[in-house]
């Protein structure tokens, strides 16, 4: 992993600004589809949105919730969920995004460490990310030191789906789940 690291900063989502991070990561979800599957894409038509307001709210409102904004140079550029559960030394990156103007300059991972170096006392990390995020699964894996621990998919129910609700399966809830886990000395 590379030591070329570019300095952000994690400040606590402000009230004030609830709105505009609910937007920036619609938008941001909604640009990684669109890459990915051209404007045409179910996922995008009639103001359906890859990620609802509804999941960005359960998440930043969620027990054992910290929400921050990514900023560089003072301005927003993305934003990310934690859920922590210290008794267990378990942590959940909810949510992570970057805006799309601001892709590829390293503030994602910068993030990610920083959240680490400010979490010492979380051994063990855990995300997802949907199967068609290519930019995500390179993300987590070679930048970050996650590994890919289950493919969530029709033959293989992860808890966005229920196994008793098969019938509301669909390719778009195909996920894989992400673990990290650090070691008492990585934290030194």
């Amino acid at each position: 992993m590379s030591e070329n690291r570019i300095e952000i900063n994690l400040s606590p989502l402000r009230q004030d600004d609830y709105e505009q991070f609910i937007l920036d990561n619609q938008w941001a979800f909604r640009y990684g589809a669109q890459v990915e599957f051209g404007m045409r894409d179910e996922r995008t038509e009639e103001g359906e949105e890859v990620i609802s307001r509804k999941t960005i709210e359960q998440s930043i409102d969620g027990d054992g919730a910290e929400a921050y904004r990514i900023d560089l140079d003072g301005k927003h550029v993305g934003g990310l969920v934690l859920r922590l559960n210290p008794e267990e030394a378990k942590g959940e990156l909810e949510l992570l995004f970057v805006s799309p103007e601001a892709h590829s300059k390293g503030i994602g991972q910068a993030a990610w460490f920083a959240v680490e170096a400010m979490h010492p006392e979380i051994e063990v990390w855990e995300t997802i990310t949907p199967y068609f995020e290519k930019r995500n699964i390179h993300f987590y894996v070679n930048k970050c030191g996650f590994q890919i621990v289950e493919f969530w998919n029709k033959y293989h129910h992860g808890p966005t789906v229920p196994e008793e609700e098969s019938d509301n399966w669909s390719v778009n809830d195909e996920m894989f789940l992400f673990r990290k886990i650090i070691r008492a000395e990585d934290n030194k």
